[in-house]
């Protein structure tokens, strides 16, 4: 790609709203994956040990090692479709966004409906519903940004009312290094995690499961082709190195993670579990949903020299809306549908995920293909678009009503967390990330 391209969002055929697939379930108003979004996953057929890789169409996977082996990738490089043939993302995503575009571009021809010619062979597809859903690729590193000035101002108040927002973060992308061996994929049940924790009104910790169990509505992006060490990646270029996007549940315990934060930072509290979706949906889907970064305010300062460029001022937000939803036992017993608690636009972080990537690089860190980095949680600036109970329910003084008649300040046992995310926009066809699902259990 150019220069030009690295950031600069280019809408194609592929994103024609006019489109219409022969995956009939793909041509419905409600579907997450219209044939103009074509995210990518790793999946397991009943019956068979090996995983693949699929394309997400309507309530259908395409499966791409079937189509490979019926000839109809032979267009593409010879790497490419080796990758298209391996059990994750990873060496893909190695092979950069140039390779990921044409792929897009060879499945949305494959899937288009054409009065012309007959579908092809039906093996090729297997519907959602017959499959295990796997995470998307290798994580071998992962970071946890803290990019929405709402969530980390939101919080300041609730510790430092005085002082809620530090001083370093309207100059810094702020993050921490996480656990990826903890990272699951969507629908594996999370444990309530124990640690210490000390109370106000004690004078000694105590040893015990975690009482103040929440959950963190953010957006990932897996790394593409990866930089080597020593090498920092320019924010002109950064968009190169990101493969796509997923939805992702920092899962936190707040009363361990308040007790040990002192002086280092997250680590218990946080690396219990992370919860991802399993598709992940290209940065050139979501090319018509690119809108400018968050404008910030005039006493804002500017960014820095290295994570600024006027592309990145221009395109480098993302229309994404993100919502949460709460499905509770006694919910589920009465027949009762999940409740939606919050939701917010991915347009009102303050810092990219451009700038993410550029700074996480400006220092020599390599990522690596299939690195996984968190946005932090996506908050925004009305009542209703926290995106988490801590904030929601000003740390449990305020607790939220469930239509079964109970209340919520933190999650308790059985609870399912539900995320959803998806771009819309007048002209084009609204996509979708699927759903980020779990649910919690107790030793």
């Amino acid at each position: 790609m150019s220069a030009k391209e690295s950031i600069n969002p280019t809408i194609d055929e592929t994103h024609n709203p006019n489109l219409r697939s022969w995956v009939e379930s793909a041509n419905q108003k409600d579907t997450d994956f219209p044939i103009q979004n074509l995210p990518v996953g790793v999946f397991r057929r009943r019956n068979e040990l090996s995983p693949r890789l699929g394309v997400a169409i309507g309530d259908q996977i395409l499966d791409l090692a079937a189509v490979g082996e019926v000839g109809l990738l032979a267009e593409l490089s010879e790497d490419l479709q080796a990758a298209c043939g391996a059990s994750n993302l990873n060496s893909m995503m190695a092979l950069g966004r140039e390779s990921a575009l044409l792929l897009r571009r060879q499945i949305s021809q494959l899937l288009r409906y054409n009065s012309d010619s007959s579908p092809p062979e039906s093996k090729i597809l297997l519907p959602i519903s017959e499959a295990q859903l796997l995470l998307p690729a290798s994580i071998g590193d992962y970071t946890d940004f803290y990019a929405s000035i709402f969530h980390a101002t939101n919080v300041g108040k609730l510790f430092r009312p005085d002082n809620p927002l530090l001083p370093n973060y309207k100059y810094i992308p702020v993050a921490y290094h996480g656990r990826a061996s903890s990272i699951v994929a969507s629908g594996t049940p999370i444990r309530r995690p124990v640690g210490q924790s000390k109370r106000p009104e004690e004078s000694v910790p105590s040893f015990a499961a975690s009482k103040l169990l929440d959950y963190e509505v953010e957006v990932g992006l897996f790394v593409g082709a990866g930089n080597a060490l020593g090498e920092s990646i320019t924010i002109d270029r950064a968009e190169d190195h990101i493969f796509g996007l997923c939805l992702v549940n920092d899962w936190s315990a707040r009363d361990i993670q308040a007790w040990e934060y002192q002086p280092l930072g997250p680590f218990l509290g946080k690396s219990f579990a992370t919860t991802i979706s399993p598709w992940v949906v290209t940065l050139d889907a979501l090319a018509p949903f690119r809108c400018a970064a968050m404008k910030r305010n005039s006493d804002d300062p500017a960014p820095l020299a290295y994570l600024a460029c006027s592309t990145n001022s221009q395109f480098g937000g993302i229309n994404l809306t993100v919502e949460v939803l709460l499905h509770s036992v006694q919910m589920r017993e009465m027949g009762i549908e999940p409740l939606p608690i919050s939701r917010a636009s991915f347009t009102q972080m303050y810092w990219t995920i451009a700038q993410m990537v550029t700074h996480h690089t400006s220092n020599g860190c390599n990522l690596r293909s299939g690195d996984l980095l968190a946005s932090g949680t996506v908050s925004g600036a009305d009542e209703g678009s926290q995106g988490s109970l801590l904030e929601i329910t000003r740390r449990g003084e305020q607790p939220i009503q469930l239509p079964s008649g109970e209340t919520r300040s933190f999650l308790a046992d059985g609870d399912e967390v539900i995320l959803r995310g998806y771009c819309e926009k007048e002209g084009y066809v609204k996509i979708g990330f699927g759903e980020c699902r779990g649910k919690i259990f107790s030793y």
